[in-house]
């Protein structure tokens, strides 16, 4: 089944991202995440590729036995970076002859991060559209891509950046998904000028649940935008005490969600760091998924 069919426009639902493991204790930690996830009925998991397609052969794996041994609608991602042309039709076609027609196409990360200097393979592609096209010529495939709320942080301003994620919703693009964010702002200034310019493909917030310190630090690295000094303020409290924040964090996980689904978004993404436990607390929190109703959402502890 594709990704767009599992995105009910009546109804929110919520998808999760995994990413391949690196050992066989990491593998068994996916599983068990992945297993505790399957009764929510998630309307699709994804799995990364890794920096520069260092763990191809794991994703492609990881999402084949997603696709074979699960209920689960899997998604995989493709990178172009480090990879001619060649190499990623060879990708394509290991998805589909492991029944995955669902690809999340992305340019990638350099090797240096999302600031370091890009370098096209001699035989291979520079931008995330060429890849949306790659696909598309490659099969029946359903094709996500990248959103950045705040802008790609080498995107000189947000109409550029706009622009280019334009270009690669009309190479074929069904659906984006955003890179992660602390306060809803941009994510939804971001979808109203994309239904401002004649887009309707669905715009899936990507969210990390707030439970340690860490993630509050990476936000700016990853969203490219500031904290908000509110977040900040309130969260400083418990930097010596994780229990404390993780309690704190979530619930300012379920706020952020529960504005999201107020707006009408059509569902929310979450980033899981193949952990399941916070993940399933929101789906719960905010009656997503099978085990419970949609309805009101069931108010932050306060």
């Amino acid at each position: 089944m594709k990704v767009t069919q599992r995105i009910d426009r009546d109804r929110p639902v919520f998808s999760a991202e995994f990413f391949p493991p690196k050992d066989d204790v990491g593998e068994a930690e996916l599983w068990r995440a992945i297993r505790r996830l399957e009764p929510l009925d998630p309307a699709f998991v994804s799995v990364t590729y890794g920096a520069g397609g260092s763990n191809r052969d794991r994703t492609i794996r990881t999402t084949a036995r997603i696709a074979t041994d699960t209920t689960l609608v899997p998604m995989a991602h493709l990178t172009a970076v480090s990879h001619s042309r060649a190499e990623l039709r060879q990708v394509v076609g290991e998805y589909a002859a492991a029944g995955i027609p669902n690809v999340l196409a992305v340019r990638g990360d350099p090797p240096g991060g999302p600031l370091g200097e890009w370098t096209a393979h001699p035989d291979g592609l520079t931008y995330a559209d060429e890849l949306v096209s790659l696909v598309r010529e490659l099969g029946d495939f359903c094709v996500g891509v990248a959103a950045f709320p705040y802008g790609h942080p080498q995107s000189p301003d947000e109409t550029a950046d706009l622009d280019r994620l334009l270009v690669k919703i009309r190479a074929g693009a069904d659906f984006a998904i955003t890179q992660l964010f602390l306060e809803p702002d941009g994510f939804l200034r971001l979808r109203d000028r994309l239904a401002a310019a004649g887009c309707d493909v669905p715009l899936l917030p990507g969210i990390m649940p707030l439970t340690t310190m860490r993630t509050l630090r990476r936000g700016p690295e990853l969203s490219g935008a500031a904290v908000p000094p509110a977040l900040v303020e309130r969260m400083e409290r418990y930097a010596e005490d994780p229990a404390g924040f993780r309690t704190a964090g979530m619930d300012v996980t379920t706020e952020l969600c529960a504005r999201l689904l107020e707006e009408g978004v059509q569902g929310l993404h979450f980033y899981t760091l193949n952990r399941s436990t916070a993940t399933a607390e929101l789906v719960s929190r905010l009656g997503l998924g099978a085990r419970r109703p949609v309805g009101a959402v069931s108010g932050p502890a306060g």
